[in-house]
């Protein structure tokens, strides 16, 4: 039976990050060629003002909404997972009735404060008129956030895949030619534009399944009380998250320039944000399928183990392949202006080796609704990732920024290891370190040999130690499922 399981949840986990790492695979390739038309178009400079917009989006938007998208699929999985119909759309639609009122306080709360948010993101210029402008995007964001929560929770993957591939498509249809013609002047309403037509696949989908039964009252002030509860410490733990990307990028803003801001931006996104196509399997099937095992200390472990092994076989050969082709993917993703942030990439993708390792433990704290020690270690690190960013680069520049980020992630990793065996009874297995011990000196190796230089003497080794860690990792993965008499 332990086997039978353990051959499942591998299946499991290869085939939703196919299924996803394919979609966010044709999602970046889309990607690619709007971020490489929108790069020629508005530049390094264009590319950092686009980024503050987000940022500020994204930490307002965090710090308004509750916390439910994230909170809600805890609650809305036990629900699914227990097979109760009527207790699924009861929870779905107290869920609503919480995120309306988060849409529309975020929305006021982001008009009122445009002002000070002007001050704080920027150091030249009046964007207060544009601050306000965007105000609405937080009540468009709030909603698709909440009902793409629903979608992951009742296993709707498929559906969920369908609007993410629409939406990036349109973004690019509708976003290239707006920046081609308004120049910068075009940012903000295609900001706003992108968000709506999202809104708009996504309720298109969620409405037919559950259609909306909205009856606000003071009913939901005395319901739903572990979902908000769980959800406030995610938007206290969001504010230091996302207040910590909102720092450094206005510190980088200030302090050096909006064209290094352009630069940060794209290094940021060419590491972390690409390679979230194996990552982003975590939070639309791992999650809601660990909180539905919350309460079995012994199948949690066992889940989280077999997460962390699959993720970590799957992520070491994509992230050497990576490093090795950062000379040949900047210029042709962007343009040779951004080469200068390949020395910041290549330290960032160390410490995606490290992330790969932490995400799946960290979740523990999540699907057990652990809200207190999720707060506590979401502010220590953010924390954390501030003073080593700032300080990174005061002393080295943006490679420093690179460092800083490989700092708070192995910091980052031991105390979450720690804490979760000492709290949560988490014991890694032995695999774990035996996978580490294997592909984790080949990707030091490939990052060693590209300090000096992209020549013949680069692309050999680089290339060859790619395909052993491919090798190993597949071979791996084979005899794991003849052990457990797959073939």
């Amino acid at each position: 039976m332990e086997e039978n399981r353990q051959i499942t949840t591998d299946r499991t986990i290869l085939k939703y990050t196919g299924i996803f790492g394919g979609l966010q695979g044709l999602t970046i390739l889309i990607g690619i060629i709007r971020n490489k038309l929108v790069a020629l178009i508005l530049g390094p400079q264009g590319v950092g003002l686009i980024s503050l917009f987000n940022s500020t989006i994204n930490f307002m938007l965090t710090c308004s909404n509750l916390g439910l998208p994230t909170s809600s699929v805890k609650t809305l999985s036990e629900a699914f997972d227990a097979n109760d119909r009527s207790r699924l759309h009861d929870q779905i639609n107290l869920f609503r009735q919480w995120t309306l009122l988060a849409a529309i306080a975020g929305t006021v709360l982001f008009f009122v404060l445009s002002p000070i948010l002007d001050k704080i993101t920027f150091s030249w210029g009046n964007h207060t008129f544009h601050f306000m402008v965007l105000s609405p995007i937080i009540f468009i964001m709030t909603i698709t956030a909440g009902e793409t929560a629903v979608l992951k929770s009742v296993r709707k993957l498929k559906e969920l895949a369908i609007i993410t591939i629409i939406n990036v498509v349109f973004a690019l249809l509708f976003s290239v030619p707006i920046y081609y013609y308004f120049g910068e002047a075009g940012i903000v309403p295609s900001l706003l534009l992108i968000a709506f037509i999202q809104l708009l696949l996504t309720i298109r989908v969620t409405f037919r399944l559950f259609p909306p039964h909205l009856r606000l009252s003071t009913r939901i002030l005395k319901e739903g009380r572990d979902m908000i509860r769980l959800g406030l410490a995610f938007v206290i733990a969001g504010f230091f998250t996302n207040g910590a990307d909102f720092v450094i990028r206005s510190f980088l803003n200030k302090t050096a320039s909006l064209w290094e801001l352009g630069l940060y931006n794209a290094g940021f996104m060419l590491t972390t944000i690409y390679v979230g196509m194996l990552f982003s399997v975590l939070e639309t099937d791992y999650y809601p399928r660990l909180s539905s095992v919350n309460k079995d200390t012994e199948r949690c472990n066992k889940m989280v183990n077999r997460q962390v092994e699959i993720t970590f076989l799957m992520a070491a050969p994509m992230l050497m392949l990576l490093m090795t082709s950062l000379p040949l993917l900047i210029p042709l993703l962007y343009s040779e202006l951004f080469l200068p942030v390949i020395g910041m990439a290549q330290v960032i993708i160390i410490a995606l080796y490290i992330r790969a390792l932490k995400l799946p433990v960290a979740y523990l704290t999540l699907a057990k609704g652990d809200s207190l020690s999720f707060l506590i270690l979401e502010a220590y690190c953010a924390l954390l990732q501030v003073l080593a960013v700032v300080s990174g680069y005061n002393l080295y520049g943006l490679t420093g920024i690179g460092y800083g980020l490989l700092f708070t992630s192995v910091v980052d990793f031991i105390v979450i290891y720690t804490f979760a065996h000492k709290k949560y009874k988490y014991q890694p297995s032995k695999e774990i370190f035996q996978y580490m011990a294997i592909q984790l000196p080949l990707g030091i190796i490939i990052f060693i040999i590209a300090q000096y230089g992209h020549d013949l003497l680069y692309w050999i080794p680089c290339i060859l130690l790619s395909i052993i860690s491919i090798i190993i990792s597949v071979y791996i993965y084979r005899k794991r499922q003849q052990k457990n008499g797959v073939f």
